[in-house]
């Protein structure tokens, strides 16, 4: 039963984070969390604002003797990424999420979980309900549609947030402080044609279904070598259309920006003699697949079966440029960080290929720690495309955030982590963007650094949380409160 999540240690963070997977909030449908975390912080007789962007910020004014403390902001996002499985009946708009608990895991059924970030949220939550805690002044800043474009990060105006350090609570892994993070931007393609090609007489319809992979976050994952469908589609279609007299009338590949695309499926046309062997050539690519990804990837289903033809097919040398510009686009991992060895400096991620009547669009979130690679890494893409005579524009860029060396919060962690557990916390960087970046381009005076409870496979069905994770970063979390510095 899902109700058993509002039992487990520590329960008042169990039992705030069971209450946000009742509600819905996918990016961009915002307006029922953000009454809840209002509702929440005006029951608990503690200032809250709302500011136009739709952010939430509640302040805790601090406990007896703690008043020269720093005034300390707890960071977190209220929107979530909306995946299922396809074989799954959900409706994020509506539903609640059927989250349920597996041995250490808090997990869900066929969907995203939601602890990307409502197992942060929660955590601040349960701070400022609880009136045993021993910590300065603090607020809690609940920022909305992180997931995409992460417009309540850049809607926040100075005043607004009030604090010195920022904890932001939106990193996945635990013995880990995040220091700073890459930064990112958007490619937005489009193929544009005014009519589509007849169908061939006596060619039949075929549809093509490619599913079973694992998908996952594009910045946390990426590195993880994972397939993405978009690439694996394209592989076979540049190999059917070539040999075996193939014509492609749509596809559509992957569903968000920062989401690894986990499926994808064509229909194309074909003479009716080619039929066999394309069923033929499908199962041998769907063994290729299975054996180039063994041991990353185990669950990949590549099939075809009969469809109802299409009204019209994409122009034969539009549907070649396509197919030639998808399988030279680069994905996935481009560059490493020398000072950070086996983190990712940049990569990309071709998220979206859809076709419909007179367009077809591509989406790739590219992303880079460094300004310079970050630009270099997107006009690489911009060529092939606009080389393949596409309409190419950028979107969505966000900065990256830098590391400080002398951050006092981050000696300040790591001498909580030493001595509650007798060792050395890693001090690192996040290949994923955070909204730390854009925070610190707004009130540059604040010291910031972020740290979570271990989460597996964020922006997948597959995600799951630790539950002896939380239980160990909560305790990490009041300590640190508790031993925040004096000043202003």
């Amino acid at each position: 039963m899902a109700t058993e999540i509002r039992t487990l240690t520590p329960q008042p963070v169990w039992g705030y984070f069971y209450e946000l997977t009742q509600i819905p909030r996918p990016t961009g449908q915002m307006d029922a969390v953000t009454r809840f975390m209002v509702d929440f912080g005006n029951s608990l007789g503690l200032e809250t604002e709302k500011d136009a962007a739709g952010n939430v910020i509640i302040r805790k004014p601090a406990t007896p003797g703690f008043e020269d403390r720093k005034v300390v902001t707890l960071q977190s996002h209220l929107d979530m990424v909306p995946q299922k499985n396809k074989d799954v009946s959900h409706d994020f708009s509506k539903d609640p999420i059927p989250a349920y608990v597996d041995g250490d895991w808090v997990k869900a059924r066929g969907t995203t979980l939601g602890a990307d970030n409502g197992i942060g949220v929660a955590m601040a939550m349960a701070v400022l309900a609880d009136q045993t805690l021993q910590h300065g002044p603090l607020e809690a800043l609940f920022t909305v549609d992180e997931e995409v474009g992460m417009d309540g990060a850049y809607g926040l105006k100075p005043g607004f947030v009030r604090g010195r350090i920022l904890l932001n609570c939106d990193s996945e892994e635990e013995g880990k402080l995040f220091v700073g993070c890459a930064g990112g931007a958007d490619l937005n393609i489009l193929f544009q044609y005014k009519k589509g090609a007849p169908l061939i007489n006596g060619d039949v319809s075929v549809r093509l279904l490619l599913s079973g992979l694992k998908g996952g976050h594009s910045g946390v994952d990426i590195h993880l070598g994972r397939a993405n469908a978009n690439k694996l589609m394209f592989r076979f279609l540049k190999e059917a259309i070539r040999d075996y007299g193939v014509r492609l009338a749509s596809v559509d590949g992957g569903s968000l920006r920062n989401v690894i695309p986990r499926e994808a499926e064509a229909v194309v046309t074909l003479p009716k003699d080619n039929v066999e062997v394309l069923w033929e050539l499908v199962a041998d690519y769907q063994d290729l697949y299975r054996s180039e990804y063994a041991g990353i990837e185990d669950r990949i289903r590549f099939i075809a079966e009969m469809a109802d033809d299409p009204d019209m097919l994409i122009p034969e040398e539009l549907q070649d440029d396509l197919i030639n510009a998808v399988e030279a686009c680069q994905n996935g991992v481009a560059t490493l960080l020398h000072d950070f060895p086996g983190t990712v400096e940049s990569s990309s991620n071709l998220a979206l290929v859809k076709s419909s009547e007179g367009l077809i669009e591509i989406k790739i979130l590219a992303r880079s720690s460094s300004e310079s690679r970050k630009a270099a890494l997107l006009s690489s893409l911009e060529s092939v495309f606009s080389l393949a005579g596409a309409k190419v524009e950028y979107g969505g860029a966000y900065n990256g955030w830098q590391p400080d060396a002398n951050s006092p919060i981050r000696k300040v962690m790591e001498q909580v982590y030493e001595k509650l557990y007798g060792k050395k916390a890693e001090v690192t960087v996040m290949h994923a963007g955070l909204e730390c970046g854009i925070i610190q381009g707004i009130y540059p005076y604040m010291d910031m650094i972020s740290f979570g409870p271990d989460l597996k496979h964020p922006h997948s069905p597959d995600e799951a949380v630790s539950i002896s994770s939380v239980a160990r970063v909560w305790e990490y979390l009041k300590s640190t409160l508790t031993d925040i510095p004096a000043g202003s």
